[in-house]
């Protein structure tokens, strides 16, 4: 019987609540770059938790060596776990834009990314382990 206490299904929780914040962050018309600012860190927010609720799902189903954003995420992609195995290396790059936040040109970019090729990852990501919590 599965557990309801599982790490992955508290994890997701958070990450439930970090998607929301993004998503109506990303609903702002013409952010300013403070908004700008907001709306990548809700995106860093989303990304820890996405491959973190991967790894401690991973775990919960016996699978080792995931300790790392790109192992758990490889190896969910191997799995079929979660789809677009490219978008998802491509984000673990573009995220160290992220640091870069002072810099409005490369916050302008990241806003993009995050918009048109992540958020739908997350979103993906979210459907598939809500069905998932909804089982156990």
């Amino acid at each position: 019987m599965p557990d309801k206490d599982a790490r992955w299904i508290q994890r997701f929780n958070n990450f439930d609540k970090a998607l929301k914040l993004l998503e109506n962050a990303l609903q702002i018309p013409n952010p300013d770059v403070v908004q700008k600012a907001g709306i990548i860190q809700f995106f860093e927010m989303c990304y820890e938790l996405a491959w973190k609720i991967l790894k401690d799902y991973l775990e919960y189903e016996g699978v080792s060596e995931v300790s790392t954003p790109r192992n758990a995420i490889k190896k969910a992609f191997e799995l079929g776990i979660i789809e677009n195995g490219r978008l998802w290396m491509d984000m673990i790059s573009d995220r160290n834009l992220a640091s870069h936040t002072y810099d409005e040109q490369k916050a302008i970019e990241l806003e993009s990314l995050i918009e048109r090729k992540y958020f739908p990852l997350f979103k993906a990501l979210w459907d598939d382990f809500k069905r998932k919590a909804d089982a156990t």
